[in-house]
């Protein structure tokens, strides 16, 4: 357990203990003086030194702690600690509650597993949040060693490409249903439309290319990809970039590329400076027929042998269109549905900080009561004159 303040600055107002003390110091009884015929005739002597002395000691403390109390409310302390909870269940949207209920171990916590995660008393939710994003922000909330019970309806929707990886180990427990599907389905991947300048000497290539760009065209009037030679200035944001030329790729054309363009390259041009290379597509012998990497945001393709039908006839397949779609087209959206037995969660994650508790309320209802017994004691009839 920690206590930290958000404002360190108003423990500044911890100066003001210096005014109660000066009050209670300044403190005098009333002295009324009597003079006795007898005393008249004696020398006088000098009066006794008066010591300081605080009067209303119970008084004066309540004052001090008052002030001091404010002082650190000013400051905003806040408090790192483990809950008293130590067992948690939390069931997913898709499960029958009662008998989610049942599965409840002993004093334990029952949370819904949607955002906020309401009580497992109230009505059962409807979210089709991430159960993954889900997972990870009730890990990092819950204290450190506390047990999770995670009950869940037996397929899961919406779910990320691969298993969550918690900082505890959890009883994975399923049920039968299934959590709620998304809203909108993810749409299916495009081939962007290809922009194609070649060099001399790869114009055959740049008519394959062309012809397989129109088979996947969505229209006939679409169909005629924009081709033309190197010096052809580049259309603004072209999504794909078919580049016929050897050597290097030029620097405009690599910055499209960083920025988030797909570029086709020939197996002539240079793939140095782009980083390591992974085959896409393997012929029938499983030699690879193109290769590809990713650069920034962007992604580049190059072919593995040249563009010609003696080299690579696989051009000449009533195939290539849809592979070389598939190899512009923006990534498939990863699996989204799964079976529950087989997401259950990974141990290994890095435990999250414990919820922090600001004790300002707490703080201002204590001093609340220490005013309310200051007045008490400054205004009861048995206490001592003031100045």
């Amino acid at each position: 357990m920690s206590v930290a303040l958000m404002a360190p600055l108003g423990l500044a107002a911890l100066a003001a203990l210096l005014l109660p003390l000066l009050i209670h110091l300044a403190r005098r009884e009333i002295q009324r003086p009597i003079d006795f015929a007898a005393l008249r005739w004696l020398e006088p002597r000098p009066k006794p030194q008066r010591r300081p002395r605080l009067d209303e000691g119970a008084l004066l403390a309540a004052r001090l702690i008052l002030l001091a109390l404010l002082a650190l409310a000013l400051a905003r302390p806040l408090i790192w600690g483990e809950s008293g909870v130590r067992t948690w269940l939390v069931v997913a949207p898709g499960v029958d509650a009662a008998a989610a209920r049942a599965q409840a171990p002993k004093a334990a916590r029952r949370l819904w597993l949607t955002p906020g995660f309401p009580d497992l008393a109230k009505p059962t939710p409807v979210s089709t949040a991430p159960i993954s994003s889900l997972l990870r922000e009730l890990d990092a909330a819950l204290p450190r060693g506390a047990s999770l019970t995670l009950v869940v309806p037996a397929v899961l929707q919406g779910v990320d490409a691969e298993r969550p990886r918690l900082s505890r180990a959890v009883d994975w427990r399923v049920l039968p249903g299934a959590t709620p599907a998304p809203a909108t389905p993810a749409a299916p991947a495009v081939a962007p439309t290809l922009v194609i300048r070649s060099a001399p000497g790869f114009e055959a290539g740049a008519r394959y290319l062309s012809a397989a760009a129109a088979a996947w065209s969505p229209s006939a009037s679409a169909g005629a990809p924009a081709a033309g030679p190197l010096s052809e200035a580049l259309p603004d944001n072209a999504p794909a970039i078919a580049w016929l030329a050897p050597g290097p790729l030029p620097a405009a054309v690599r910055d499209r590329l960083s920025r988030g363009a797909v570029v086709l390259l020939p197996a002539e041009a240079s793939i140095d400076s782009l980083g390591p290379a992974t085959p896409l597509w393997r012929d029938a012998q499983g030699q690879p027929l193109v290769e590809g990497g990713r650069l920034g945001r962007g992604r580049w393709r190059r072919f593995a042998r040249p563009l010609t039908s003696e080299t690579t006839p696989e051009l000449l397949q009533p195939d290539f269109p849809t592979r070389l779609a598939g190899l512009l087209a923006d990534p498939p959206p990863p699996p989204a549905r799964v079976e529950a037995r087989a997401y259950h969660p990974l141990v290994g994650a890095r435990s999250g900080s414990p919820a922090a508790q600001d004790l300002t309320p707490l703080l201002s209802l204590i001093v609340a009561a220490l005013f309310a017994l200051e007045r008490w004691l400054a205004t009861r009839r048995r206490r001592a004159p003031t100045p």
